[in-house]
């Protein structure tokens, strides 16, 4: 900030040396100058303290959390975590008979895991052992999903669904707090609950 200050009065400085002395700078026009100048900086002086607190406010969120390291999340993203051979998702209210289809596909974006299942009337829960279509046993990390119900003429509609899985580190980034769970990085905004 101290730069932008001696700019300022520099410029002022100069302003005033090389103006015409026949029609000088009135004293209201650099009281408003001085007063807009001081408005700016009072304004990044708010800015920095403003990002000041929200650092220090992700700080303490940030050591709190720290507890939650080993319990299971259930969040709402489309990131399903593989972790230990193993990744579950619960599917929001459904109908029951109604088809679910889950499609599961690695950071290339080739859908790796496909399955269909009946729904059982409300939530239903689909649980994946990691592996591939063709019986691969995939590594552990993030994987993209998608749940959508199919109707008899083969319309699909996106369902809501959060997954599961085992928070291994809490970490502080630009866009705030997220949750490890293994290779998957969830924002701390989605996590809906905590079990132990």
């Amino acid at each position: 900030m101290a730069g932008n200050e001696n700019n300022f009065l520099k410029l002022l400085t100069t302003q005033l040396q090389h103006q015409d002395p026949t029609s000088p700078m009135k004293n209201d026009q650099l009281a408003s100058q001085l007063a807009q100048f001081s408005a700016v900086e009072q304004q990044v002086q708010t800015n920095k303290n403003l990002s000041a607190l929200i650092s220090l406010n992700e700080s303490s969120q940030l050591t709190q959390n720290r507890s939650m390291v080993g319990q299971t999340a259930s969040a709402q993203t489309s990131t399903l975590p593989l972790q230990s051979g193993a990744a579950s998702l619960s599917v929001g209210n459904t109908s029951p008979g109604q088809i679910i289809g889950i499609s599961v596909a690695n950071a290339a974006g080739q859908v790796v895991k496909s399955d269909v299942l009946e729904s059982s009337g409300g939530s239903n829960a689909w649980r994946w052992d990691g592996k591939s279509n063709d019986g691969t046993q995939l590594s552990d990390g993030p994987y993209s999903v998608s749940v959508k119900t199919v109707d008899g003429n083969g319309t699909t509609t996106d369902v809501p669904f959060s997954v599961n899985g085992k928070i291994t580190g809490i970490t502080k980034g630009d866009s705030g707090v997220s949750v490890q769970m293994g290779g998957a990085v969830i924002p701390m905004s989605n996590v809906q609950s905590i079990s132990s």
